[in-house]
């Protein structure tokens, strides 16, 4: 059986290893920490620029739809025109007619 100062020193020996350990660790775990702020940092930089490309994109099309809209409006007045023009004409085309013979 081994003596008391023997066993102390096996004890002391285990306990220098588990603090080695504990250092190795905190070590690790200061680098992954690292690696997740610089990764959140990453994130948030591409979700900002993307929610600014999709905000850019939203403008253009509003304004696309909206000057789409205009030329729409334009040619539902332009062809109501022509087809009160057409009716009228129609219409009265007996007293055209004998106008212009």
């Amino acid at each position: 059986m081994a003596t008391t100062v023997e066993r102390i020193s096996i004890v002391e020996t285990k306990v220098e290893n588990l603090n080695e350990k504990m250092d190795d660790l905190k070590v690790d775990v200061k680098e992954m920490h690292d690696c997740l702020d610089k990764t959140r940092d990453s994130l948030t930089e591409k979700l900002e620029e993307m929610y600014n490309t999709s905000c850019e994109q939203h403008t253009q099309l509003a304004n696309k739809i909206g000057d789409l809209e205009k030329i729409r409006q334009k040619m539902v007045w332009m062809v109501a025109g022509a087809v009160t023009f057409a009716g009228i004409l129609s219409g009265h085309a007996e007293k055209i007619l004998a106008f212009l013979t």
